[in-house]
Parts: C-alpha cells; sequence; structure tokens
C-alpha cells in the first residue's frame, strides 16, 4: 500500500477552495451587472431583486442547512453544495431572461451559504488543536481573495461580448478542484479515527468510537443541558455584534474617504476596492499567524477593541469634515449598480470602474445588496446606490484650513484602514472559529447553521436602517453608535467568551458541560480573561 495522501494540505486546499468560491460568488455579480443592464434593460429594482437573490438563496441554506449537514455528513454536504453551485452556474450562464438569472443566483446563494458551514465544521473536525485555528482561518482568506479575483476576471472580461456569461461560468473552477480534494480525505473524524493506519490524525482530534453518544435535539440549544444555552448565547453574541458594528455599512464610504485625500474617480474606486482588499489580506493572514498562539480570545478582543476606537474616529472627522456620496441609479442610468452582499469579510464595492458589492465578512459574513431610489435627505454611502462615474464628496458647514482638511481626511482614511484591519483580524475569522469548536458534534451542523442564520439577519437589518438611522441622527451619530456597540461587544467577550486554543474538540465539550453559563464579576481572572483547564481526555484505540 502506498504512503496516505497528505491530511494537512488537502484540508488547507477545502478551506480555501470554498472560501474562494464564496468569496468569487460574492463579488462577481459587480462585474456583470452593468452589461445585464444594457443586455436586459434592467429597472433599478429589477437590479435590486437579482442582486438580493442570492441572499435569499443564503437564508434558505442557513435555516434548513445545518439538518443537511449534521444527517448527511459534513463531506457529503460539501459535494452536494458544489453540484447544487455547478447547477446555478449553468442556469446563470445560459439564462435568456430575468426569471433565470433570479434563480440561478439564489440556487448559487443557498450552495455557497450551505458550502461555507459545512467546510467549517469539516476542516474543525478533522485537524488537530495546533492546526485547527490556521486551516478553518484560511477560509476567511480565501473569500478575500476570491473577491479580488472576481474584481480581476471582471475587468477582464469587461468588453468581451455576452462576458457576464463567462464571469458566471468560472466560479466552478475552484468548485470543482475542491471537490476533487475531498476525494483524498475521509467523511469526517469517526472514519479517520477507524483508519489511523490510512490518514494519520493530527493531534489525536477523533473521538471515541461507539454507541454512548448522546443525542441533541434543536430545543437543547436553549436548554440548560450540557450548558448548550450557554453556547447558543457566546455563538448568537459573537456573529450579532460582528454585524451590529456596522462593518458593512462603514465600507460604504472608502470611496469617499479616499476621494478626500486626493484620489478622484476611477482611482479613488480601484484604491478602495482592491487597496482595502489588500489590507484585509495581510490581517488575515495575521490573524492565522496569531489565532493559534495569541488565541482566539485575544485576537476577539484586540480587533473589537481597534474597531470601536477606528469607526469613532470616522464618526468625529465627519463632524468637521462632513461626507456625501453620488447619485442613486436613476441619476446614472449608465453607471454599474454597487452591490453590497452578505459574507465575511466585508469590502467597499463602491465604483465607476467595474462596480465592486460590499461583502461582509464573513463572511460568509452574508451580503445584503439593495440598490435604493433617491431618498429626499443626503445619503451618504448609500449601501445601494449606483455611484456617479467619479464620485464626489460634499463637505458642507464653515471652511477650515487647507492643512486642518488634508490632516482630518487623512486621519479618516487612516481610521477606515484600522478598522479593516481590525474586522480582518478579529470578527471575520474568528467568529466562524469558535462557532465550528463550542458545540458537540451530533448537534454541531444545525447550531452553526442557527447562528448562521442570524448572522444574515443581522445583515439585513443593518443595511436595511442605514439610510434611516442617518436620516434620523446624521452620520457622524451614526458612526459614533457603531463605536458604542463595538464597546459593548469588547465587554461581552471579555465576560462570556471562553478561551479555546490548544484544546482539542472532546475538552471544549467537557470544559462547556462542566461550566455553567455565568458571568464572574466579583471573582479575580486571570490575564487571559476566563480560562478553561486543560483535562485529559483518552484517544480512541
Amino acid at each position: 500500500m502506498g504512503r496516505p495522501p497528505p491530511l494537512l494540505p488537502l484540508c488547507a486546499s477545502v478551506s480555501l477552495l470554498g472560501g474562494l468560491t464564496f468569496g468569487y460568488e460574492l463579488a462577481v455579480i459587480s462585474g456583470a451587472l452593468l452589461p445585464l443592464q444594457l443586455d436586459f434593460g434592467l429597472s433599478c429594482l429589477e437590479q435590486e431583486f437579482l442582486v438580493g437573490s442570492l441572499l435569499l438563496g443564503a437564508l434558505l441554506a442557513s435555516l434548513v442547512g445545518g439538518f443537511l449537514i449534521d444527517c448527511y455528513g459534513r463531506k457529503q454536504a460539501i459535494f452536494g453544495s458544489n453540484l447544487v453551485l455547478l447547477a446555478g452556474s449553468l442556469t446563470l450562464g445560459l439564462a435568456g431572461s430575468l426569471t433565470w438569472l433570479v434563480l440561478g443566483r439564489s440556487v448559487v446563494g443557498f450552495a455557497i451559504s450551505l458550502s461555507s458551514m459545512a467546510c467549517c465544521i469539516y476542516v474543525s473536525e478533522l485537524v488537530g488543536p495546533r492546526q485547527r485555528g490556521v486551516l478553518v482561518s484560511l477560509y476567511e482568506a480565501g473569500i478575500t481573495v476570491g473577491i479580488l479575483l472576481s474584481y480581476a476576471l471582471n475587468y477582464a472580461l469587461a468588453d468581451t461580448p455576452w462576458g457576464w456569461r463567462h464571469m458566471f461560468g468560472w466560479a466552478t473552477a475552484p468548485a470543482l478542484l475542491q471537490s476533487l480534494s475531498l476525494l483524498f480525505l475521509p467523511a469526517g473524524a469517526d472514519e479517520t479515527a477507524a483508519h489511523k493506519d490510512l490518514i494519520p490524525l493530527q493531534g489525536g482530534e477523533a473521538p471515541k468510537l461507539g454507541l454512548g453518544r448522546p443525542r441533541y435535539s434543536f430545543l437543547d440549544l436553549f436548554r440548560a443541558r450540557d450548558n448548550m444555552r450557554g453556547r447558543t448565547t457566546v455563538g448568537l453574541g459573537l456573529v450579532l455584534f460582528q454585524q451590529l458594528t456596522g462593518q458593512p455599512n462603514v465600507l460604504c464610504y472608502a470611496s469617499t474617504i479616499f476621494g478626500s485625500v486626493g484620489f478622484h474617480g476611477g482611482s479613488s474606486a480601484v484604491l478602495a476596492s482592491v487597496g482595502l482588499g489588500a489590507v484585509k489580506v495581510a490581517a488575515t493572514l495575521t490573524a492565522m499567524g496569531l489565532v493559534d498562539r495569541a488565541g482566539r480570545r485575544a485576537l476577539l478582543l484586540a480587533g473589537c477593541a481597534f474597531m470601536a476606537l477606528s469607526v469613532s474616529g470616522i464618526g468625529l472627522v465627519s463632524f468637521a469634515v462632513p461626507m456625501d456620496s453620488g447619485p442613486s441609479c436613476l441619476a446614472v442610468p449608465n453607471a454599474t449598480g454597487q452591490t453590497g452582499l452578505p459574507g465575511d469579510s466585508g469590502l467597499l464595492r463602491d465604483s465607476s470602474l467595474p462596480p465592486m458589492p460590499r461583502n461582509n465578512e464573513d463572511q460568509r459574513e452574508p451580503i445584503l445588496s439593495t440598490v435604493k431610489k433617491t431618498k429626499p435627505y443626503p445619503r451618504s454611502g448609500d449601501p445601494s446606490a449606483l455611484p456617479q462615474p467619479a464620485l464626489s464628496s460634499a463637505f458642507p458647514g464653515p471652511p477650515l484650513p487647507t492643512q486642518g482638511h488634508a490632516l482630518l481626511r487623512w486621519t479618516a482614511l487612516l481610521c477606515l484602514m484600522v478598522f479593516v484591519s481590525a474586522f480582518s483580524f478579529g470578527f471575520g475569522p474568528v467568529t466562524w472559529l469558535v462557532l465550528s469548536e463550542i458545540y458537540p458534534v451530533e448537534i454541531r451542523g444545525r447550531a452553526f447553521a442557527f447562528c448562521n442564520s442570524f448572522n444574515w439577519a443581522a445583515n439585513l437589518f443593518i443595511s436595511l436602517s442605514f439610510l434611516d438611522l442617518i436620516g434620523t441622527i446624521g452620520l457622524s451619530w451614526t458612526f459614533l453608535l457603531y463605536g458604542l456597540t463595538a464597546v459593548l461587544g469588547l465587554g461581552f467577550i471579555y465576560l462570556f467568551v471562553p478561551e479555546t486554543k490548544g484544546q482539542s474538540l472532546a475538552e471544549i465539550d467537557q470544559q462547556f458541560q462542566k461550566r455553567r453559563f455565568a458571568p464572574s464579576f466579583g471573582h479575580r481572572q486571570n490575564s487571559t480573561g476566563i480560562q478553561y483547564s486543560r483535562i485529559e481526555v483518552s484517544a480512541a484505540s
């Protein structure tokens, strides 16, 4: 018998290619929307419906995907999602009407949402404690790389006849490569433990084989049994604070802020998309290097703290230098639509070049995209507006000295960079890593999907309430409100989120069973916050 295939490189390819597919599908609509508008004569409402149809499919997957993952297994769920993605991409590539386009995008949304959940759980269960953080975080890096790749391909195909068909079709390439990698991997940790002679397990992660496993129902997520209620509180708290800090909406102002320091028109759009994309990739790679050393808690606390400071800084700057964005799509019929899609990792797509959709991190982070109609009040950074070929920024109010203007604008740009980096090494990758660790294997798929559905719903709420919030309290106070929410998130992480680095999934499970979910305000904690002591778990023979 020949040597077994290496486990870690194959797991890394599954995670990276899964994230790449997710990111590509989120952002590809940005380059396809203008030619689709021209070929099918799409109105603003139809563009909104087309871009948002991916969200509908993703929401459906988050509601039923957990049952599919737990019932049929993680590997089969990924295979199934890739088949669904192939069907959706084929539908989009051959579409001859808006109906087929919407159907194809909905199918693709279902596929990438199901795959994102299954990939994180699958990889976390196959590898050991020392590699789990890096390999699960690799999915987040794949998302950002996929977004940048879609921008490059959209630009290359922009002048190609029926180029949008090719844009949609190329999404199948990473999915097919991921399926090929899966062929050489076991179905799960049980199979790995039963065939140790075939594939060496890293770190003794497999649970004991046998019939003594507990059974959980969906309602157990809200009960005190095995501290499931506490685990659900941790999971929901992370996904909600990830969205309620306003990450997708803050990024709407990237092009405006870049333009305010002297980059106008196309250069502003390119810097806002590719420049922030590069920052996100660098920050995510930094998180991958630190997540198994510094720990999950440390990255979440640091990331949330810097997000609070930076978004508050943008809000304070906007008091002195108000920012305003371009008009709606109705005013610029030849402009491409800025789309925001739900997902993790979040880049601004606000451009006069191929439009760059706004993605939510991650990830998997869902992305709501809407192309709103004109509002009676200034729509600073409308997350759905179709911008002018050159985004302009208005700065009403008493004029400041030129040096004062320049300093404040560069300060806003620095705060934006810090905000993007902080999200990308904190909430972006770590939220999904923690979710893949804290639940028992028997209900992990359903629990992950339940939290993921709140992630998409919160993204929807934040995106739809953005313009009304600005109209009610103003842009500056909106950003300061996001900063306050980040401070509350910081307190939640400090009090309730445990450190899980260096522990096997079985150890994490047993620690949660022993500790009831209750913050300890009067008791002294060590420097790393809430710590769980390592317990010995015998490996299956």
